[in-house]
């Protein structure tokens, strides 16, 4: 049971949460030079209310401190969260990197971490590729073959939340599975130096976290016809690409063209189409041979 030791602590915790955050909105503003009255016109916030929050005495609802971080355009984790925020000009930094060409952040990650390539992707392998084109099938079937580990980045995601994919979503949303996704290969990067990993399709679309697979694995995309991926997927079972939408094979081969750029900042390609998975097996097994990626 909590006394009344424990309810002091408490307070002063919570009192000291609320100096924080409004410290940090207050600085927030400043600079980015917005006054007051405008913030408020942005947000949603009254005046009033916003005054109180920066003098450390608004005690903010979640909902409210969302709003003025959107305003703010700052992560509301910067506002909350303990250790120290970031420079202004790690921040200046991140929201430039955010805009950079691929080839840009593929050249700021090198110059911050100077360490051969080969060093930092050590003997770990990620599978890249839409689904349906052959990723966890390869991916098992090869590691079983070289005696590594495989692991599902998404199987890690539900072991970390405690939830299915599906309820991860459901609760969160993408932008909670992204964090999410982040996190885990993060995980994975300091858990394992050498294995194959298997990735969510979307990924690719996240600068952040596919920077850190292209910087910290051998990546291979794995590719097939718009066809073969649908048939694929059908095949698993899964009537849901096709089920009362004709345009799904349209929407498909327009997904393929919008990420083949994405796709194709991998190190290596491996095209399945036509193949049967022995083939491929072998394709995928030659492939990391040849580049030596694991040694």
């Amino acid at each position: 049971m909590s006394g009344p030791a424990d309810s002091l602590d408490q307070t002063r915790s919570a009192a000291a949460l609320i100096r924080r955050v409004g410290e940090r909105v207050r600085e927030a503003r400043e600079r980015k030079a917005i006054p007051r009255r405008v913030l408020s016109e942005i947000s949603g916030v009254s005046p009033r209310y916003l005054a109180q929050l920066e003098a450390g005495e608004g005690n903010i609802s979640i909902g409210l401190l969302q709003r003025v971080a959107a305003a703010l355009d700052t992560p509301i984790d910067a506002l909350i969260g303990e250790a120290a925020p970031l420079p202004p000009e790690a921040l200046l930094v991140a929201e430039r990197f955010g805009a950079a060409s691929p080839e840009t952040r593929d050249e700021v990650l090198r110059l911050l971490d100077p360490a051969p390539a080969s060093g930092r992707r050590a003997q770990r392998i990620c599978l890249l590729g839409l689904r349906g084109a052959g990723k966890s099938t390869l991916g098992a079937l090869a590691a079983a073959r070289l005696g590594v580990p495989f692991l599902e980045l998404n199987r890690e995601i539900e072991a970390q939340s405690g939830m299915p994919v599906e309820e991860v979503m459901a609760l969160y949303g993408p932008e909670g599975y992204r964090r999410l996704e982040a996190q885990a290969v993060d995980q994975v990067i300091a858990g394992q130096d050498r294995l194959i990993l298997e990735v969510a399709g979307g990924v690719v679309a996240e600068p952040e976290t596919y920077g850190r697979l292209l910087a910290r694995f051998h990546t291979v995309w794995i590719r097939t016809s718009p066809d073969e991926h649908m048939a694929r997927v059908r095949a698993q079972g899964d009537e849901r690409p096709m089920a009362g939408n004709p345009e799904a094979m349209e929407r498909l081969k327009s997904l393929l063209t919008s990420r083949e750029a994405l796709y194709g900042r991998a190190l290596a390609q491996l095209d399945t189409s036509g193949r049967r998975v022995g083939e491929s097996l072998e394709a995928l097994l030659a492939l990391i041979a040849e580049r030596r990626f694991l040694g």
